[in-house]
């Protein structure tokens, strides 16, 4: 994750991190193991990381964390200066508001040399341009960013708390207040970095005894109700391991009173020490951490809009309440608005991949009518199975997500093949150039799953084609027990 920090001064970057690492060391019940050192990677494009400098065992801890160290809405000071609860806010908004009054203290904050090893400049998606994400066209994760209720959150909470206490938060850059249109950008900028380290390096912290967790990110900056049960909090030196899905090596464990990282394999002198963030789209990686690897390119997955997949059966512009099939499956609390689906292997039959809810929502949108009205009568869902019908529906509704794509794949074949051949001559792309590239990867990755499944189902309408005139004399009960047969 660290590759998403841009530096530029080798002299600074190493200071900061052997202040940091010193910093570190002085803190009460903070053990690092001496095998591992904070390393300079970004000849490889990850900015800071953390290698092994000897061999390590499998289950050997790395380093512990004290909880009082964790930078935490628990553990700051602020709490104790406002007259209002700060955790009332939740745990995104708190912990925002949190560190924006820890960055603003400086070298008087108790985490000064944590803030100066985290990024002030990022590669997520937040802080595209318009025209950078143009580049992602097409692709469902524009729709996640999150970006207009996030502001419309810090606007209406965090802004008037940091208002009506200026000694708290003094404005920056120069500016009176955080009054006006100019200083609420200044206040939202602010807070999207902040929203963003959160993002890209907190952890939920459970009470002691919940078990360990892992890394999490949400759709802008806000939560759900399973969400508000935990805090979160920043953990020094945890946020500084990479994650790598094929190379993950260790795993962060919460215990009573600390947080420990602990190799969960062996690992050689010389290695990096990887964490993982779960299986995860290259997307969603971008999204929320602002870099995109090949790692996790076997979780890339695609997304059907509810809209893409009634206009494929044949509802234009269809809304729930217009609609029996969606008004059924609503009541039964059974319709999405998007349904995802895995990149396939070779080996996986179409109802291996497709999930069971869009399977549910294909057989609903292919019923007759008369069959409809009856499972509305008794207010059950059909059977799920996969026949022709839900197979030209879906095959239709790939048609029209391809469609949305400003370029082939063949292009972003040939786009990608031209960055890699300008980096392997003028090293790793920066700035826009890094953007566009992440951002091919990531339309190529959806292009390749749609190509592969537009072929499954092809084969799958080819090889039926028989069956499917049988299905037109004897009836729709005979396709059914026809398609539970083959996917038996």
């Amino acid at each position: 994750m660290s590759s998403s920090a841009h530096f530029t001064e080798s002299g600074s970057f190493q200071r900061q991190s052997d202040e940091f690492a010193t910093w570190l060391a002085s803190r009460p019940g903070v053990r690092v193991n001496s095998k591992i050192l904070i390393a300079d990677l970004r000849g490889n494009a990850a900015g800071r990381g953390v290698v092994a400098q000897a061999d390590i065992l499998e289950g050997e801890e790395l380093f512990t964390i004290p909880r009082g160290l964790v930078l935490s809405t628990h553990n700051s000071k602020l709490k104790d200066l406002l007259p209002q609860d700060v955790e009332e806010l939740g745990p995104w908004l708190s912990l925002i508001l949190v560190m924006i009054y820890e960055c603003l203290l400086g070298d008087q904050s108790a985490w000064a040399p944590y803030f100066k090893v985290l990024p002030q400049n990022f590669d997520t998606l937040m802080f595209w341009s318009p025209s950078e994400l143009q580049e992602l066209q097409g692709s469902a994760i524009v729709d996640k960013i999150g970006k207009q209720s996030a502001e419309e959150s810090i606007l209406e909470t965090i802004a008037p708390i940091i208002r009506s206490n200026p000694s708290l938060f003094p404005p920056i850059g120069g500016l009176p207040s955080y009054d006006g249109d100019v200083g609420a950008q200044a206040l939202l900028h602010l807070s999207h970095i902040m929203g963003s380290l959160i993002m890209a390096y907190a952890f939920d912290i459970e009470k002691p005894d919940d078990g360990d967790d892992e890394r999490v990110g949400e759709d802008g900056y806000l939560t759900d109700e399973e969400d508000e049960q935990s805090s979160k909090g920043m953990v020094p030196l945890a946020d500084m391991l990479n994650a790598d899905g094929d190379r993950n090596n260790a795993r962060l464990f919460q215990e009573e009173d600390s947080l420990a990282m602990k190799a969960i394999k062996p690992i050689k002198a010389g290695e990096e020490i990887f964490n993982d963030y779960g299986e995860i789209p290259r997307a969603d990686l971008l999204r929320r951490y602002g870099y995109v690897t090949d790692n996790y390119a076997p979780y890339d997955v695609i997304e059907l809009s509810l809209s893409q997949l009634c206009n494929a059966a044949g509802l234009q512009n269809a809304s729930i309440e217009s609609q029996p099939s969606l008004q059924l499956l609503e009541s039964l609390e059974l319709l999405d608005d998007g349904y995802a689906i895995p990149r396939p292997s070779s080996k996986d039959s179409l109802t291996d991949i497709l999930p069971d809810e869009l399977l549910l929502l294909l057989k609903t949108l292919a019923l007759p009518v008369e069959e409809l009205a009856r499972l509305q009568q008794k207010q059950k869902p059909p059977k799920p199975s996969f026949g022709q019908p839900e197979a030209r529906i879906l095959s239709r509704a790939i048609q029209l997500n391809q469609s949305q794509y400003g370029t082939t794949l063949l292009q972003d074949q040939e786009l990608l093949a031209q960055l890699k051949q300008l980096e392997a001559t003028s090293g790793p792309a920066e700035g826009s150039t890094r953007r566009l590239k992440m951002a091919i990867q990531v339309r190529l990755g959806e292009k390749e799953i749609l190509q592969d499944l537009s072929a499954k189902l092809d084969a799958y309408l080819a090889n039926s084609a028989p069956a499917a005139h049988k299905r037109t004399a004897s009836g729709d009960d005979h396709d059914s027990r026809r398609t539970k047969a083959q996917r038996t």
